[in-house]
């Protein structure tokens, strides 16, 4: 089949090489200039499928707003929120339902686990290697923290996730480098998970998807798709800053979308409206300080500070600190708060660890759906597919996703459940 997939960010790529690796005839469509250009640049790169789970739960309504006006609130509204956006949170809203909740936990836990067995077929059987480190550390400030994750570690225990739960004595062996004054009474350790460099992880994807035939075609716009047995696109190549070029049509077997939030448009031309909204994220990366004599000046792998929500990654000679859920607002406008939070939480933790002078900064926009899971198979369109709404979870979900849509593609039935991943649970 000749196979067009819009998009290149993490989800776009692997979906391109796997369809690629079962034959058919990918042309990949971008309209930046690589891959891994937008929401998949500076994410946390956790890789732990424990911990991926629905944002919509029992109990965290009541959990957002209590911290909603607090100084380092995980989340919080980047301006009023418009119709499109209290029509998400009312949905979301109604997915907190314990009885919604569990289903769809289960359902994207068994999508990160296969997402990481199939990312690791993919590093062995095509010799990748990109920044990454095992061990995750899930940091517990108090005793009350400690008593409000039992529920969640009872979950994990029943998921047969591997985890520890440990004392402040143990979390500083495992990360010598924890700064002594800070509170600390526990962690849990789950030495199975841990983070890795997603945009890095995507090149290396990109140029074996090329190997395999694959065209990766940047700087093009899609405008519109005609559905049918035989989908046509119809897009514009435009440089930034230069005017765009005549509008151009093509024919194909078949069209996947995985442009996480562009693809709105596109689906509203069709009559298919996705209740997909942005969540923003920021992040910093800064260089690693090298001090003789210390080598763990600085984390050895993946931590997670569970008050605040805030991840601290270790990727290769450099730290990236992230978190924060932002509704609505646009990628273009920064709110100072969210990167306050980040800042004191690596103070916390890491004082001093980074040349913070140097450090780079991002924002990206996760495509969530209200009520956890990604949407995986054919869309109501004829010849369209969908891979989208993988929320903060793209990196830990993208090669599983990519794996289960070739399956679908291809008239075989997947390796997991996808009940809880159609679009019909959204209608």
């Amino acid at each position: 089949m000749r196979i067009a997939v819009i998009g290149a960010g993490i989800v776009g790529v692997t979906t391109a090489y796997e369809l690629a690796a079962d034959g058919h005839e990918v042309e990949v469509f971008e309209r930046r200039g690589t891959v891994a250009e937008e929401t998949s640049f500076a994410n946390a790169g956790v890789l732990a499928p424990g911990y991926v789970t629905p944002w919509a739960a029992p109990g965290m309504p009541g959990k957002v707003l209590r911290q909603l006006f607090s100084r380092h609130a995980a989340v919080r509204f980047g301006g009023l929120p418009g119709p499109a956006t209290l029509g998400w949170l009312w949905r979301w809203w109604r997915a907190c339902d314990a009885a919604v909740w569990g289903p769809n936990r289960a359902a994207m836990h068994a999508l990160a686990r296969y997402s990481r067995d199939r990312m690791t077929e993919l590093q062995q059987a095509l010799h990748l290697e990109f920044e990454q480190s095992k061990g995750l550390l899930v940091l517990l400030r108090t005793p009350r923290e400690v008593s409000q994750a039992r529920h969640g570690l009872k979950l994990l225990a029943e998921m047969g996730v591997d985890f520890h739960l440990v004392d402040a004595a143990r979390c500083r062996e495992i990360e010598p480098g924890l700064q002594a004054d800070t509170p600390l009474h526990a962690g849990v350790h789950l030495a199975q998970d841990g983070v890795g460099n997603c945009r890095q992880f995507a090149m290396l994807l990109r140029a074996e998807a090329q190997r395999l035939g694959a065209r990766f075609r940047f700087h093009h716009q899609v405008q519109a798709i005609e559905p049918g047995a035989a989908p046509v696109l119809r897009f514009v190549e435009q440089v930034q800053d230069e005017p765009a070029g005549p509008a151009q049509t093509e024919r194909y077997d078949a069209v996947v979308l995985c442009a996480a939030l562009g693809s709105l448009p596109l689906l509203n031309k069709l009559g298919l409206r996705l209740p997909m909204q942005p969540v923003f994220g920021y992040s910093i990366t800064a260089p690693l300080r090298i001090v003789e004599g210390h080598p763990d000046f600085g984390p050895r792998a993946a931590l997670m500070d569970e008050k605040y929500k805030v991840a601290i990654s270790r990727l290769g000679q450099r730290v990236r600190v992230a978190g924060a859920a932002e509704i609505g607002g646009a990628a273009g406008q920064w709110s100072q708060a969210p990167l306050d939070t980040l800042y004191k939480v690596l103070h916390d933790w890491f004082p001093g660890a980074a040349h913070l002078a140097q450090a780079q900064r991002w924002k990206g926009a996760r495509p969530m759906l209200p009520d956890g899971p990604p949407v995986l198979g054919a869309g109501s369109a004829p010849g369209v597919w969908l891979n989208l709404g993988h929320g903060s979870s793209g990196w830990a979900l993208s090669c599983g996703s990519a794996r289960v849509l070739a399956d679908q593609i291809g008239g075989r039935a997947p390796a997991i459940d996808t009940s809880r991943l159609s679009i019909d649970r959204l209608r």
